[in-house]
């Protein structure tokens, strides 16, 4: 298992998922599916959440990771899917401090057991 749960690997986060819904606890799951410019996580990043709050994995390196969070909890009551875009302009970048802008896509869903 990875030191860091931030940056576990796929399959250690799909694990815990899986473990999770057969301890019946509810869970979502939040997926990179876009970037454009910088973006700290890479396509197919995770962050796995339940319904206390628990997470593993990481979709921004945290800059978004709190609004990504309030969105699984509202996948988890009422189960409906999202797609959230974040973004910084270049010009706003500079003015935090960043190198440059960028724009990513978190796909956000409820985890429902197969069984």
């Amino acid at each position: 298992m990875t030191e860091n749960p931030l940056y576990a690997a796929s399959d250690e986060i799909l694990g815990l998922a899986e473990s999770w819904l057969d301890q019946g606890r509810t869970a979502a799951l939040a997926t990179v599916v876009g970037t454009w410019g910088s973006s700290p996580r890479p396509v197919g990043s995770h962050l796995l959440v339940d319904e206390a709050g628990d997470m593993m994995g990481s979709v921004s390196g945290g800059c978004i990771e709190g609004a990504v969070v309030e969105e699984a909890k509202q996948a988890m009551k009422d189960g409906a899917p999202r797609l959230l875009e974040f973004g910084v302009t270049n010009e706003d970048a500079w003015e935090v401090g960043l190198a440059c802008g960028g724009t990513v896509r978190v796909y956000v869903e409820k985890l429902v057991s197969d069984q």
